[in-house]
């Protein structure tokens, strides 16, 4: 089965990430607005307690800690996706480490880039319209985050909550 480690945002910013996704990503009905902290990756049934003792130490390692986006960006020329860019802060960056090294599966073929995606799978001009617009935004926004998601992939493609684990609790 398909697994990832997602954090989900405020409602506020889920709810403005929404705005754009409903029009511009096809996933906007599969998973809520999410900011990955761990690609997808294969578990067998028989290694998902595993999986969940190592999540529960790396929850335990790391406290709560803010989390801001402050600009809407793009992959272009790598990929036609636009997103809200977050803050590459120390604790996330460390986070995100520790959840890879921790976790089985490939890398990633790209940098940990701290994103909520609000557009994907874009024709080129349409990324050239919808980004030249969304960019004038801008976006300033501030949370705690005290909590991440093991998620798990149902077979009609869509994502939903396996575990939650807080930051600081064992």
């Amino acid at each position: 089965m398909k697994y990832g480690v997602a954090i989900f945002p405020s409602k506020k910013l889920q709810d403005l990430a929404n705005s754009y996704r409903k029009r511009y990503d096809p996933h906007y009905a599969l998973i809520p607005p999410h900011l990955t902290l761990k690609n997808a990756f294969e578990l067998a049934e028989d290694e998902i307690k595993s999986a969940v003792e190592k999540l529960e130490l790396v929850a335990k390692n790391h406290t709560p800690f803010k989390m801001s986006a402050f600009k809407i960006s793009s992959f272009q020329p790598v990929n036609n996706v636009i997103y809200m860019k977050v803050e590459p802060t120390p604790e996330l960056e460390s986070l995100h480490q520790e959840l890879n090294a921790n976790l089985n599966g490939e890398d990633s073929e790209y940098s940990f880039v701290p994103h909520i995606t609000i557009a994907q799978k874009l024709s080129d001009e349409e990324h050239s319209d919808v980004y030249g617009s969304l960019r004038m935004l801008g976006v300033e926004h501030e949370e705690v985050v005290d909590r991440f998601h093991l998620l798990y992939q149902l077979e009609n493609g869509s994502w939903t909550v396996y575990e939650t684990f807080r930051l600081g609790e064992g």
